[in-house]
């Protein structure tokens, strides 16, 4: 377990065919059955044009053939992080073509990946998947453009070897089920990555709710990786399954989700710390509510000009990345999570750019500024949007009644954004407070959501 097979080596390793890959309901996807459609779909590849494929899957077992296949093709794989089609074909000029488990209503080019029951030649070795080969994923930026982040197959391996060091003894035996989407690092690493570098079954469905997660076969025990949000929603009344090793990452998880979990489970959660730009940086067996994060072998933190500079084995730059996080450093190296700082916010585990959110409201009619904010209540948080509207808007909105018409906004916005990233708290303002420079102060736009919801 220690030594966990790299990504170039998933298919080509001299291993049985039989061994199990990935599993939904009664359907098993064996090493053979995974060779096979990894080799036609290549073999697909090689003949289109274009290098760069997004990858747009609900089925995990599909998104690792076309995973592999692009690779193996000599093409490289994009992760958009959705399935959105409005906006897939906003950014066609990010990818070639569109490889997804299903058809979309997609202008552009599109193959639509299967699984067949094929009688197949004997295996041949396919093409070598070089370490220099990359992943590129998009995630939100702070400008509200999609930031690419390029991960190279090199690194997801040495994550992988990390992890496995870390994890490795208690992962014997496992299968892996998940509750979060390979399209995002997290997932991709611990749902795919470390998974078949560990020859780990995995559940090729994800996880939506406590149901599903009590219904597993209780004959088999379970690595579960999960998000804050799917813990924090827990029905502890359900009979536990045998989940073995929980994997919490994507944002804070709550004491009281950690307590909830631990009675009903019987263990506590193992967190991960760190970002899509930096891969894992520490994780912490959450026992206590103020439990401090211990960071990876070789992650270390300097200031910066009052942020804070990390460098690690995993980040390519020698000079390491800035966070965007906010850390109590010790002497020791351990740490205390602060808060966040920018205009990139996690809410239920989704990075949402504010920024986006205010250009998507501002391409809609009558809308003249606008700001988007995270917003508090009742311990859950959203974003929450004032706006300044022009005459003809105002009109309107006396008219239809501000409910019909922030209905009417959210709708327009569905095909754009998360469905975590639409507003749910608005206010209609007559101009947008500023300070003496001009700028948007925002302790105090704060303040116009402290009264009324």
């Amino acid at each position: 377990m220690h030594n966990p097979l790299p990504l170039s080596q998933w298919l080509n390793a001299p291993r049985p065919d039989d061994t199990p890959v990935a599993w939904s309901g009664d359907r098993c996807w064996t090493l053979g059955q995974l060779r096979d459609d990894v080799s036609a779909l290549t073999a697909c590849l090689q003949q289109q044009e274009g290098d760069r494929w997004a990858l747009c899957f609900d089925n995990s077992y599909l998104f690792i053939v076309a995973l592999l296949a692009t690779l193996h093709a000599g093409k490289t794989p994009v992760l958009p992080g959705h399935s959105r089609e409005s906006l897939l074909e906003e950014q066609q000029g990010l990818f070639s073509g569109v490889l997804s488990d299903r058809t979309l209503s997609f202008r552009g080019r599109l193959l639509v990946v299967s699984s067949a029951r094929r009688s197949a030649p004997p295996f041949m070795p396919l093409p070598a998947i070089d370490d220099a080969r990359v992943i590129e994923l998009f995630t939100s930026g702070s400008t509200g453009a999609p930031e690419r982040i390029v991960k190279r197959v090199a690194q997801l391996d040495r994550e992988a070897r990390l992890l496995a060091a870390r994890f490795g003894e208690r992962l014997n035996g496992c299968c892996v089920v998940s509750s979060v989407v390979p399209q995002h690092l997290y997932g991709l690493t611990f749902r795919i990555v470390l998974p078949m570098a560990l020859a780990l079954p995995l559940h090729a469905e994800m996880i939506s709710y406590a149901e599903q997660l009590a219904a597993v076969d209780h004959t088999r025990r379970y690595l579960f990786i999960s998000s804050p949000a799917f813990l924090k929603r827990l029905d502890t009344q359900l009979a536990p399954p045998p989940v073995a090793v929980l994997v919490s990452a994507g944002g804070v998880l709550m004491w009281e989700s950690a307590c909830n979990t631990y009675r009903w489970l019987g263990l506590w959660p193992d967190e991960i710390y760190g970002s899509s730009e930096t891969g894992v940086l520490a994780w912490r067996y959450r026992q206590a509510d103020k439990c401090l994060w211990q960071p990876f072998p070789g992650v270390t933190f300097s200031r910066d000009n009052g942020a804070l500079r990390v460098t690690s084995p995993l980040i390519d730059e020698a000079d390491g990345v800035l966070l965007d996080d906010i850390l109590h450093v010790g002497d020791d190296g351990q740490f205390s999570l602060i808060g966040r700082q920018g205009r990139v916010v996690k809410i239920e585990e989704k990075r949402i750019s504010l920024t986006e959110v205010e250009q998507r409201l501002l391409a809609l009619d009558g809308i003249c500024e606008a700001a988007a904010l995270p917003v508090t209540r009742g311990g859950r948080q959203g974003v929450g949007v004032l706006l300044v509207l022009d005459d003809a808007a105002r009109q309107q909105l006396h008219q239809r009644g501000s409910k019909a018409q922030i209905m009417a906004w959210r709708r327009a916005l569905r095909p754009w954004l998360e469905p975590v990233a639409i507003p749910r708290y608005w206010r209609i303002i007559d101009e947008m407070p500023v300070n003496s420079m001009n700028k948007r102060v925002y302790a105090q736009l704060q303040e116009l959501f402290h009264e009324n919801p």
